[in-house]
């Protein structure tokens, strides 16, 4: 970490161009994108440098890394443009008490969470994102999924095997059962969208 608190993630500077060209259109042409789940805020600045037309909302509920998004908006003079990140834990909720920002959000992204937390966790993302998108805004996720039951490479195998290690309660999820949960939360899955590194990104649409 350096002495001005931004953190560097190797995967992040990796994949952040692909993700750009996978959201893009999918992304509101303004208001606020809430992403939950930011990590070191590399991905936040540069989504606000690419979009400028969005306000991109940041938030972790890790100390560290709010810090780590500070310093990265700070370096980049966007602290009049981006909002500080929020203290967001997905499990704790509402995630928001001011309803005026509510009111603004007009998308939710989340970026390599849901298979480094329990299920809960991604049931928490559903269920709060639906009390807060309206109709016909959209859900975005990115990381890897299984499919049907069964992996989609060896190396997301053995990946999944590491973090079952690491945590019982972590693991990629398959894609059916997120699915299911978007139906449940009245999300439909309109679109799938092959990544590298055999990731997928995921465009879910508030139904109701």
């Amino acid at each position: 970490m350096k002495s001005d608190n931004r953190l560097y993630f190797p995967a992040t500077q990796k994949n952040k161009e692909v993700i750009r060209k996978a959201i893009k259109n999918f992304l509101p042409k303004n208001g606020y994108v809430l992403e939950i789940g930011s990590g070191s805020g590399e991905h936040g600045v540069f989504f606000q440098e690419i979009f400028p037309n969005i306000i991109w909302q940041t938030s972790d509920p890790n100390a560290i890394y709010r810090r780590s998004i500070n310093s990265w908006i700070k370096q980049n003079n966007f602290q009049f443009i981006m909002p500080k990140p929020l203290d967001i834990n997905v499990e704790q909720r509402p995630w928001l008490t001011n309803k005026k920002l509510t009111t603004k959000i007009k998308c939710i992204v989340n970026i390599n969470m849901i298979h480094i937390a329990p299920w809960s966790a991604t049931k928490a993302l559903f269920e709060e994102s639906k009390s807060i998108l309206k109709k016909n805004k959209n859900l975005i996720l990115y990381g890897p999924f299984k499919s049907d039951g069964l992996h989609t490479s060896k190396s997301n195998k053995l990946f999944d095997q590491s973090l079952k290690i690491k945590n019982k309660n972590w693991g990629i999820r398959d894609l059916r059962d997120i699915c299911n949960l978007a139906l449940e939360t009245e999300f439909n899955l309109i679109k799938t969208i092959k990544m590298p590194s055999n990731n997928l990104t995921l465009i879910l649409k508030r139904i109701n």
